[in-house]
């Protein structure tokens, strides 16, 4: 039983297949600034624009900086483990690959169906962020979309005083504007219904998908220009701003982290480790270099430059934007889809405004295609293993698309993103994505004690302490999400294991090739 679920695939046929010229349609064209490029395009995005303020709002106020440090320091020891994979098996597929060569297909198929999460739910978490930026560019023109039909289910706001945005509730909210004098009774009100601009986003990137988009590297590296560009931009006016309100930001930076409310995870320190959970969304991308593995010019080389490259561009970025953002406007206003946005506007530079949400807009579309993309490559590649029915890569007759399985990607990313809230959706996507971070950091331990002596162009430092300690602080940042993101997570993993036993065990390529 032992043997048949944890049936693994050949390393040694996975990087033949690699380089192969036959076993692939793919062109090597990739170098490192490429993949450092393809990095940060896909790790800039809803984690920048738009979980920098949620976080700090419900979480840490100004010291989300400190979560953002440690999320990434989780993932430099998450990083460093997929650097030695991405090196060792040179393959599409990212984690779902390196658990089916390491640790067998029942693994392999539970990063797959936990993929999804990053993924599906992924996309639908970047068009919420669309969605506000968009509400908001839309705003400046006299085009106003009511609040009802931009906002989740059930999501209560009001709009904030002498301003046209709208701003969740929260008990830290409701206290600040008591503090100004402010009742948020006498405030307008408005409770959502579904947020069909997210929804709509989805759709529209959905049929492009089907008719067969594609993007080469010089319009991601274009892409990259654009994003890297207005969070400097942000950077350098917040700074400039700050510089003459020095008093203003001492303010809003006091208390720098803020009292415990007395439950784990409501500010304080506690509130800090749960944020770091949180915002570990904003790092995914860099695993999505990975996937490009069998596109790189010398993989072996170039994929850990790339992969680690991108995570330390990005975290110093992201270091930067948290702290200018939290000095320039008080955390517990920062609650909304757009917070660079409400930054820009704090500082008055009006010609920046729209520049910085055309870019924010520009990013997270990117970032869209790509996490839609992706999914469907994802279940192609477990159809063709046969984990799940032939369907799924079955490709359109006349755009040679993953079809059926991209529509199906589209449309229930499309509920979900209108039904569901960016902090709801940012917590079950990280916990997704730390699960598979921990699987990938034992899947390099457990090698080097299975096959010390296998090739590794590229190999992770202090082997098992690095991946130890990967494991330790992703397991505790998923430990410091809430329970409800928990019994989320175990419910699609019970889904997901259901659907294993009765059809995926039965159909699997790789225990029928070897009789088991």
């Amino acid at each position: 039983m032992a043997n048949q679920l944890f049936a693994r695939k050949s390393i040694d046929k996975l990087s033949a297949d690699a380089f192969s010229e036959g076993a692939h349609n793919l062109k090597r064209t990739l170098g490192p600034g490429n993949l450092v490029a393809l990095g940060v395009g896909a790790i800039i995005g809803t984690g920048i624009f738009v979980l920098t303020g949620s976080a700090a709002a419900q979480y840490t106020g100004p010291a989300i900086v400190l979560a953002f440090i440690l999320a990434g320091l989780g993932c430099a020891f998450a990083g460093l483990c997929y650097a030695e994979f991405a090196s060792m098996i040179p393959i599409a597929g990212s984690a779902y690959t390196y658990g089916y060569a390491t640790l067998g297909e029942f693994v392999a198929w539970i990063i797959g169906w936990d993929l999804i999460l990053e993924y599906l739910f992924g996309a639908a978490t970047v068009a919420v962020g669309w969605s506000g930026y968009v509400v908001s560019f839309l705003r400046d023109f006299g085009i106003n979309i009511p609040p009802e039909w931009s906002n989740a289910v059930g999501v209560e706001m009001i709009q904030l005083p002498g301003t046209s945005s709208w701003v969740r509730i929260t008990e830290q909210l409701t206290a600040s504007l008591a503090e100004q004098g402010v009742n948020i009774a006498t405030l307008p009100h408005a409770t959502g219904i579904f947020n069909l601009v997210a929804a709509v986003a989805i759709a529209l990137v959905t049929i492009l998908l089907v008719i067969g988009m594609s993007e080469s590297a010089k319009f991601n590296n274009i892409a990259v220009i654009i994003k890297v560009g207005v969070v400097i931009l942000f950077i350098l006016a917040g700074a400039n701003y700050l510089f003459g309100h020095s008093a203003e930001a001492a303010e809003n930076w006091t208390p720098f982290i803020p009292e415990n409310k007395g439950g784990f995870g409501e500010y304080g320190w506690s509130g800090i480790i749960r944020a770091a959970g949180v915002i570990f969304f904003a790092y995914i991308g860099f695993d999505a270099v990975s996937t490009t593995a069998q596109e790189a010019k010398n993989p072996q080389r170039d994929m850990p430059i790339g992969i680690l490259g991108s995570l330390v561009i990005c975290t110093i970025l992201y270091i930067l934007v948290s702290g200018i953002l939290t000095a320039m406007v008080h955390y517990s206003q920062l609650n909304v889809a757009e917070p660079i946005a409400v930054g820009i506007e704090k500082t008055g530079y009006t010609f920046l405004r729209d520049l910085i949400k055309i870019g924010a807009i520009a990013g997270l579309s990117s970032v869209m295609l790509v996490m839609l993309m992706s999914q469907p490559r994802i279940f192609y590649t477990m159809s063709k293993d046969g984990l799940l029915p032939p369907i799924f890569g079955k490709l359109h007759p006349k755009f040679k698309t993953p079809h059926v399985s991209t529509i199906l990607t589209g449309t229930i990313c499309a509920v979900v993103a209108g039904a569901f809230s960016v902090d709801e959706l940012g917590h079950l996507v990280s916990i997704g994505t730390l699960l598979a971070f921990v699987i990938v950091c034992a899947g390099v331990w457990y090698l080097r004690v299975k096959e010390p002596n296998r090739p590794r162009p590229f190999k992770t430092p202090l082997v098992p302490l690095v991946p130890i300690l990967g494991i330790l602080v992703c397991v505790g940042m998923m430990a410091g999400l809430p329970a409800e993101t928990w019994y989320r997570l175990l419910g699609w993993m019970a889904i997901g294991i259901v659907i294993y036993f009765a059809y995926g065990k039965k159909h699997s390529v790789i225990r029928q090739e070897n009789n088991l």
